[in-house]
């Protein structure tokens, strides 16, 4: 007998498979002669730990890739971490200080050294979190963002760009974060609804007595930038306002009123404060018409000596303080309450200042073209579909990327300003920007010690878009083998929050590099959410910790909950009681395997009942194959999933284990034990890519297997697409068994009492083969075949036959209102089918398949109409 224990324990298996396959090297890929599929994972960020978010991806992955080793496929998932500029020196700048260092004190060089050492110390944690989710990676190809070769590529494609004359450096108004004291790009910007207030101001006119123009504003210390004052030129409300100059109220300065459409007549009082330092739409108006600047922030959004009234005060200080001071001057007419759209950064989580800065920039209207392109022709595919629209609507409004971080944490900007100077040159080192330096200069007397390097880094986004081609060295070692085999990549799979950042950026990348598409597919998810549909935050506390639902429900437990609810492209509401329902499924599925494993085996042939539901299981495994095949062409994974699901714990489990089960203490034939472990190594072979750990463990105990043999390897074969007629045929037995067990229930039979059936059909022969396996799943002491209504019997009916069970007493009474409802039900489902068959529109453009299925609808309600009228017929 079986020596294995009574409860699936994950703790015992998983650690335990993962070594092995690790050991055994399964997931390491080299280019050969088998079709290539690659994945790149969407690299974390170097300070991430695992979260839901990162479950739910790296499962997606993990699927895919499983599913197409098991398929034949050379397969290939690259792993590693981005090295996050704004968030990784956010911690190594925190940590210093907690240590009474500022990185200015320590310089560069010095900081960076403490920024590599909590990079090795920290950094990559979320990969070995990977681990413990079951994630097959390539992990010898782990890669970097600011490793040597991939950092060379990155400074690499920046000197190409420039010298096509597409980087450029320039001021323009960005989006400045003040805590992270950097630029950030459009696309990292959230905008956020805010209760804030509109505040009505006097700005005193030049030469008139008693005089104002009223400015309505949300930012009142933002006056201190003040330069001009705007009006429309038709709104007579101001007109005696136009050629005068207004005084910026507390400061005192002159400023022009000047007149533009651009003003709105019913926005506030008509007259707009125009700050073109601080705004970009009055950074635009400020161009037109000739308007000074003046930034009045210092990095960190205090107050500059622009503003010196305030000097050194937080922005958000002052404008209280300014507002008092204003009070005080009779110069505020009225504060309103007033919701607006307010920016703030994704990366700190803090308002947004626009700001004008000295910046690189990267031009874009190039590069959108071929991205465009592939996937407006289908080239390259976005799932699901409806995603194509966004990502359209973001490159036909692109604007040129801001591509400098005001950083010391990432890849420095490979510009080398010349000493005395605005004058630079461009080079992917320090000597061959000295080479370039004196050829543009006619100087070889020039030194290094004569160039500075920018000081700023590229945005990470700058580095990540190469991912998929500098994984495989496509730009350290043009042309090698694996640039050639693996890339393009096959599939990417990630969110739709970074399909701007990230997506359409590889895609520029790619064409604008490789000359080709970086990847052929793109799977987007949703975002987990939790039941309540809420995002998951640890301010909510609703986001679950995802290594302790691992330890509690076991990782098998934990993908299975994940992808149960994950269809592609929309929100998962996280529960973790689907999480539960995975760990349960691994229990049944231990269950099943006790159950095999505790049999005695016979040399006896396999009954014919018993070869009849070899030959039923085999037909509904190769049926089921056809159908999950179809799901994994369609990137439908979690239908996929669910069909494994119901296969194992319906098909396999409650039906056919049922049917061979033997009598207890009986042995099983032999015949009928090989057939059952090839189904359920075939089921569970179908299943491994979901659920990894629970279908090697049990695999392995199926049989004895050979040194080096994982179900990781297992080759799928290829389902018949024959469909056998005796599929049809249990289905009708399974519906059968499923109400006359209902109907004990409700009858109070108990299980170990018998019952009689009598079936009455026109139909003996189809029932016939399966009077056996009936008298097993039924507990009858008789089955008989009739032509008119057993006396005093309940009734119950299937398709169009009808099945009496004797009863000590029949409530008459009640089975007549049980069939008037049954016929008053049928007789509607018939009257909405003959409806859409006489639509002439219907059956002219619907499919012939469609239509002749609504056809056999039809007839089979009809007959069973018949049926049902007979008997009501008969007991009254």
């Amino acid at each position: 007998m079986s020596t294995l224990s009574t409860k699936y324990d994950p703790s015992q298996i998983e650690d335990k498979w993962y070594a092995a396959w690790l050991e055994a090297n399964l997931f390491h890929s080299e280019p050969d002669e088998r079709p290539a599929y690659s994945i790149v994972i969407p690299p974390p960020n170097v300070t991430g730990i695992l979260h839901m978010g990162h479950v739910l991806d790296n499962t997606l992955q993990d699927v895919l890739i499983r599913r197409k080793r098991m398929t034949g496929f050379n397969t290939c998932w690259v792993p590693g971490t981005d090295h996050a500029s704004i968030a990784t020196e956010s911690k190594v700048v925190a940590k210093l200080a907690e240590e009474g260092i500022r990185k200015e004190d320590i310089g560069r060089e010095k900081y960076l050294e403490h920024a590599y050492a909590w990079k090795d110390k920290y950094g990559g944690i979320i990969l070995h979190q990977l681990k413990k989710l079951g994630c097959s990676c390539d992990w010898d190809r782990t890669n970097f963002t600011m490793n040597p070769d991939y950092s060379k590529a990155v400074l690499e494609v920046f000197c190409k760009l420039f010298e096509k004359g597409l980087i450029y450096r320039g001021i323009r108004m960005v989006n400045w974060d003040p805590k992270a004291q950097t630029a950030i790009s459009d696309e990292e910007v959230n905008y956020k609804s805010i209760q804030g207030k509109l505040y009505h101001i006097r700005y005193p006119i030049e030469g008139m007595e008693d005089s104002y123009a009223i400015v309505a504003t949300t930012r009142p210390e933002t006056l201190l930038g003040d330069t001009a004052v705007a009006i429309n030129p038709v709104d007579d409300r101001w007109a005696h306002l136009k050629g005068k100059q207004a005084i910026v109220p507390l400061v005192g300065r002159p400023v022009p009123i000047i007149e533009d459409e651009y003003v709105k007549t019913d926005f506030g009082t008509g007259c707009l404060k125009v700050t073109p330092a601080h705004d970009i739409n009055d950074y635009e108006l400020g161009i037109k018409h000739g308007l000074d600047s003046i930034d009045i922030f210092s990095d960190d959004g205090t107050i500059n000596e622009s503003g010196d009234l305030y000097l050194g005060q937080d922005r958000f200080a002052v404008r209280k303080e300014i507002v008092k001071d204003l009070e005080e001057a009779g110069l505020l007419v009225k504060i309103e309450p007033y919701a607006h759209e307010v920016g703030h950064s994704e990366r700190t989580d803090v308002p947004i200042e626009p700001k004008l800065s000295m910046q690189w920039f990267l031009k874009m209207e190039e590069l959108v073209k071929p991205a465009l392109n592939a996937v407006n022709e289908g080239d390259i595919k976005l799932i699901p579909g409806r995603f194509i629209n966004t990502y359209r609507h973001w490159l036909e409004n692109i604007q040129d990327w801001c591509l400098s971080r005001q950083l010391w944490w990432g890849h420095q900007i490979p510009a080398y300003y010349l000493k005395g100077g605005n004058d630079y040159v461009v080079a992917s080192s320090l000597e061959e920007a000295l080479e370039e330096a004196q050829k543009k200069t006619g100087d070889s007397s020039l030194t290094a010690k004569d160039l500075t390097q920018d000081p700023d880094v590229l945005d990470t986004w700058a580095s990540s878009w190469l991912w998929p081609i500098e994984v495989f060295k496509g730009l350290s070692e043009p042309g090698n083998p694996d640039i050639t085999y693996y890339y393009p990549t096959q599939t990417l799979v990630t969110g739709p929050d970074i399909i701007f950042f990230w997506v359409a950026r590889m895609i520029m990348a790619g064409y604008e590099i490789m000359g080709e598409k970086p990847f052929e597919d793109v799977y987007l998810h949703g975002l987990v959410r939790d039941k309540k549909r809420r995002k998951m935050s640890k301010s909510l506390g609703n986001s679950p910790d995802a290594l302790k639902l691992i330890d509690d429900f076991g990782a098998d437990g934990v993908r299975m909950g994940m992808l149960l609810s994950a269809p592609a492209g929309n929100d998962i509401l996280f529960d973790e009681s689907l999480v539960e329902q995975g760990r349960n499924f691994c229990n049944k599925i231990w269950n099943s395997l006790r159950l095999v494993k505790g049999w005695e085996l016979s040399d006896v042939p396999a009954s014919d009942q018993d070869q009849m539901a070899i030959k039923w299981m085999q037909a509904r495994i190769d049926a089921e194959s056809l159908v999950i095949n179809d799901h994994f062409e369609k990137y439908r994974l979690s239908d996929a999933l669910m069909a494994c699901f119901k296969l194992i714990r319906d098909e396999f489990s409650q039906w056919y284990l049922e049917m061979v089960k033997p009598p207890y203490g009986e042995p099983i034939s032999r015949e009928t034990w090989e057939a059952t472990i090839s189904f359920f190594e075939q089921v569970l072979e179908c299943l491994h890519p979901f659920m990894p750990f629970i279908t090697e463990e049990v695999w392995q105990q199926l049989r004895d297997r050979k040194e080096g043999d994982f179900i990781v390897l297992q080759q799928q074969k290829k389902p018949s697409e024959v469909m056998h007629p005796i599929l049809e045929e249990f289905e009708l037995i399974k519906e059968l068994v499923t109400k006359i067990r209902a109907f004990r229930v409700e009858n109070g039979f108990s299980p170990k009492e018998q019952i009689s059936l009598f079936l009455k059909t026109k139909d003996e022969e189809r029932f016939i083969p399966y009077t056996s396996l009936l008298e097993k799943f039924l507990n009858t002491d008789t089955i008989a075949f009739v032509k008119e209504q057993v006396e005093n019997s309940g009734s119950l009916r299937v398709q169009t036959h009808e099945c009496f069970i004797p009863l000590k007493a029949v409530d008459t009474g009640a089975e007549r209102e049980k069939l008037k409802k049954e016929i008053q039900y049928y007789e509607g489902f018939l009257q909405k089918t003959e409806k859409k068959l006489s639509n002439e529109k219907f059956v002219a453009n619907a499919p012939e398949k469609v239509v002749a299925l609504e056809r056999k609808k039809l007839a089979d309600t009809q007959e069973k109409l018949n049926v049902l009228r007979e008997s009501l017929l008969q007991l009254n």
